[in-house]
């Protein structure tokens, strides 16, 4: 989320070419999903810029970004985690996935049985939907997202983790306050350390296959 259409929109593109650019250099098909990440972030930072034109309200496009912002990330991080983790960390990442795809089914659910709206906040958009246990399903979906990455045993993705769970507190903290939304700014720091992240991984790759 950024703080109007226009930025929202210019970020979702930078973003979705980060995106292009890690799938691009994927060497590992294990590697693939969570290299895709910038291009599912670039993409809903530029639905969000529908949601600025729409002026907010209950659309197709409120409900794209609910969708994409709730249950879809709350399974894709950990998904993406566990195929790119070696086996030895596996088990742990196995019970995060588990408790990832339970608190998307229930997001699924109340996106399913509930109106999604979206209004227009100064520079934030604030989105209400009916949720039950909403602590719950917080502390569900950062254990599984934010977890994932700091449980991977991956030296970067633990990094990712770590600027991904600060950066979110701060861009929270703005958007709480209704100061200005910055969660663009957090979704391009994210994608640039994926983009290392699978070049690292590249590297690797192809110093192994040298004869």
């Amino acid at each position: 989320m950024c703080w109007s259409a226009t930025a929202d929109l210019v970020a979702g593109v930078c973003v979705g070419v980060v995106g292009v650019a890690c799938v691009a250099q994927v060497r590992d098909g294990r590697d693939l999903p969570l290299a895709a990440l910038p291009l599912l972030l670039g993409a809903h930072q530029i639905v969000e810029s529908a949601v600025w034109s729409s002026g907010g309200g209950s659309g197709p496009a409120t409900v794209a970004w609910a969708v994409i912002a709730l249950p879809l990330l709350a399974v894709w991080v950990p998904v993406g985690v566990w195929c790119a983790a070696p086996p030895r960390v596996r088990t742990r990442l196995t019970v995060l996935l588990g408790v990832g795809v339970a608190t998307a089914a229930l997001l699924a659910h109340a996106l399913a049985t509930g109106p999604v709206t979206a209004e227009i906040r100064g520079r934030t958009v604030g989105y209400t939907l009916g949720l039950s246990h909403p602590g719950l399903l917080v502390a569900g979906y950062l254990l599984a997202t934010v977890g994932s990455l700091l449980l991977s045993g991956d030296r970067r993705l633990v990094l990712l983790g770590a600027l991904a769970a600060v950066g979110a507190l701060v861009c929270w903290i703005l958007w709480r306050l209704e100061f200005i939304s910055t969660w663009c700014a957090l979704a391009a720091l994210c994608s640039a350390v994926l983009l290392g992240w699978v070049r690292a991984r590249r590297a690797v790759s192809s110093h192994h296959a040298v004869p």
